[in-house]
C-alpha cells in the first residue's frame, strides 16, 4: 500500500493520527448508513414487487375484458365512450428524507365517486366484458399511482446505496490503509532519528572524555 508523501515530523504525525481517527469514525457511520439503506431498500423492493404483481394482474384482466368487448361491440361506440377523460387527476408532489435520500411523496387527487360510476353509458350498446374492463381499469388506478412512487423511491435509494458503497470502499481500502502506512513510516523514521541522535550524543561524550 502506497503511503502519503509527507515530512516525517511529530506535527505531521499528530495531524495524520487525528485524520485517521476521523476517517475511521466516518467509515463506521457510512457503513451503518449503508446497512440501514439496504434494509429499507429490501423492504421497498418487496413492496414494489407485490404492487407490480397486483397492477400487472389487474391490467392483464382488464385488457382481456376490453379485447372481448371490442370484438363484440361497435368500435365507434367504444371510441366515443373513451374519447374524453372521465375525471381530472391532480398530482401534488412533495418530498421526504430517508437516510439523507430525498424521495418523492406523490399525492393524487381525483373524484372518488369515479369508483361508484366510472362512466355513464346506456345498456343498449354495452355488455358485461365492457363493464368488467372499465371497473378493472378504474380499480388499478390508485395501485398504479402507488407503484409509481415506490419504484421511483427504489431507484433513488439504489443510487444512494451505490454512492455510499463507493465511499465506504474508498475509506476502507485506500484512505485508512494509506494513513496507517504513513503513520507507521513516520513513527519508524522518528525512532530512527532518536536512535541516531542518542548515538551521536554518546560519540560526542566519548570524544570529550578523550580530550
Amino acid at each position: 500500500m502506497a503511503r502519503l508523501n509527507v515530512n516525517p515530523t511529530r506535527m505531521e504525525l499528530a495531524r495524520l493520527q487525528k485524520q485517521l481517527t476521523t476517517a475511521k469514525r466516518g467509515h463506521k457511520l457510512l457503513k451503518d448508513k449503508q446497512d440501514e439503506l439496504m434494509r429499507r431498500f429490501i423492504l421497498m423492493v418487496k413492496e414494489n414487487n407485490h404492487l407490480r404483481q397486483e397492477v400487472e394482474g389487474l391490467m392483464e384482466s382488464a385488457m382481456r375484458a376490453f379485447r372481448l368487448a371490442n370484438a363484440t361491440l361497435n368500435e365507434a361506440f367504444i371510441e366515443e365512450l373513451f374519447i374524453l377523460p372521465a375525471t381530472r387527476v391532480e398530482l401534488e408532489m412533495d418530498q421526504k428524507n430517508i437516510m439523507s435520500v430525498e424521495v418523492p411523496v406523490l399525492n393524487f387527487h381525483y373524484d372518488e365517486d369515479l369508483f361508484e360510476a366510472p362512466l355513464e353509458y346506456g345498456y343498449l350498446n354495452s355488455n358485461v366484458p365492457l363493464d368488467n374492463a372499465i371497473a378493472r381499469f378504474t380499480t388499478v388506478l390508485p395501485k398504479l399511482l402507488a407503484l409509481t412512487e415506490v419504484e421511483k423511491t427504489c431507484q433513488l435509494m439504489a443510487g444512494e446505496i451505490e454512492k455510499t458503497r463507493r465511499r465506504v470502499n474508498a475509506l476502507e481500502y485506500m484512505t485508512i490503509p494509506e494513513l496507517e502506512e504513513t503513520i507507521y513510516y513516520i513513527k519508524m523514521k522518528l525512532e530512527e532519528n532518536e536512535r541516531s541522535e542518542v548515538t551521536r550524543m554518546i560519540k560526542i561524550k566519548n570524544m570529550n572524555r578523550n580530550m
